[in-house]
């Protein structure tokens, strides 16, 4: 492990020196993606740090989908265009990889491939020394190799469990679980799963964008058009419509609800395609597509109870949603299926199966809560306080 080296970046450090003026690796999801806990992260990050932004390395196999094709000539396209400040202090690299690890000469091509992509962004940045965020287990590949001063494995997901995962990733991952200074994790079951890799694992909890979703409360902000002349209740989600969401769950609270509406808003995933289906002839669900983050407590105004209904399985039992916080922070009462991490949130109400979600619903609309109480809950989980957090565990880490 990396903490063993002998360097002035590693040295025992108060927290308020910890993470401020350095240069940072972060592998992560696409830039132009809709925004998750890295994105959030790093924007608090980038105030004080340099960081280049290392859009996705394939984490499952691509499939014969029209979705999956455009990806693929995307990714081509952008993999010739130079690094490019995004943000203030964030660059983005598009690196490309063959998305498979199973072969040991795939693999081996993939990490000399890769490598000299990063490292010829991070000469032309003049990088020396990062700290290596790593967000994408695939990036365990060149973990080690970049002339790290550090490395940070953030695990949020248990990214094995996912449909169609990449040959060879789980051998990956664990690599990198133990080769990395600090693991960090946001739910407690992946805490418990994880931590046998790497006895420097840590659990920090997702923040949240609160005066982003606050603004959901201003007089000022308008409810969108689409959703003024829908009949109520508006029951609404928003996030990525993937496998892992309950739709069988959704048809039913349609229709109990058939006099109101069911939105949803979010892309649909590839995975979710054929699973989707079932909600094609229920005429008051309402899919409205993917809109701006900037636009989402303007849509969020307009719900009167907001879901969170996902399946129950390895993978969402150890996830820690992050849009439940998202609706809490804009004031609304909030619905989740029975996943451990939400049952920490005031003002989530839990469904331990279907006919319990859809009383549970019926409680909440019925029993109102003052939006400013439900929003005020949420309010000190920023992430600035989760950058603080971070700070604090490197710091006690290198002591």
């Amino acid at each position: 492990m990396l903490l063993a080296h002998n360097n002035s970046e590693m040295k025992p450090q108060n927290a308020n020196d910890v993470l401020r003026g350095r240069e940072i690796l972060c592998f992560s999801h696409d830039w132009t993606g809709d925004p998750l806990s890295k994105t959030h992260l790093m924007r608090v990050l980038s105030k004080e740090n340099r960081i280049l932004w290392i859009n996705a390395i394939a984490n499952r196999m691509p499939t014969a989908s029209s979705k999956d094709v455009k990806r693929i000539f995307s990714k081509l396209k952008r993999f010739t265009e130079p690094v490019k400040e995004v943000e203030s202090n964030i660059f983005v690299l598009n690196p490309l990889a063959i998305p498979t690890y199973g072969s040991s000469l795939v693999r081996s091509f993939n990490q000399r491939f890769l490598l000299s992509q990063v490292k010829k962004a991070m000469r032309k940045l003049k990088f020396d020394r990062p700290v290596n965020m790593v967000f994408n287990p695939a990036a365990g590949l060149l973990a080690g190799n970049l002339g790290e001063s550090e490395i940070i494995y953030y695990c949020v997901d248990d990214y094995t469990e996912f449909t169609g995962v990449a040959s060879g990733l789980k051998e990956i991952e664990e690599e990198l679980f133990r080769k990395s200074d600090l693991v960090v994790v946001s739910a407690e079951k992946l805490l418990a799963d994880k931590k046998k890799f790497n006895k420097n694992t840590r659990i920090i909890r997702h923040g949240t964008d609160w005066r982003h979703f606050r603004t959901s409360l201003e007089a000022e902000t308008e409810i969108p058009e689409e959703l003024r002349n829908l009949p109520g209740p508006i029951i609404g989600f928003h996030g990525l419509l993937a496998d892992w969401v309950d739709y069988e769950l959704i048809k039913k609270i349609a229709e109990k609800y058939m006099d109101g509406s069911i939105v949803l808003i979010g892309k649909i995933a590839v995975d979710a395609e054929r699973k989707i289906k079932i909600l094609d002839d229920v005429p008051n669900v309402h899919f409205l597509g993917r809109k701006p983050y900037e636009s989402l407590p303007n849509y969020c105004k307009g719900f009167d109870v907001a879901l969170n209904p996902f399946v129950i399985n390895e993978l969402t039992l150890a996830a820690n949603p992050l849009k439940v916080r998202e609706y809490l922070a804009a004031g609304l009462q909030t619905v989740s299926t029975d996943i451990p991490e939400v049952r920490v949130l005031k003002h989530c109400l839990v469904g331990e199966n279907h006919k319990h979600f859809i009383e549970q619903i019926d409680h909440a609309l019925n029993n109102p809560i003052d939006k400013e109480v439900i929003s005020n809950e949420i309010k000190h989980e920023s992430w600035d306080a989760k950058v603080d957090e971070l700070r604090e565990i490197i710091a006690k880490n290198r002591r």
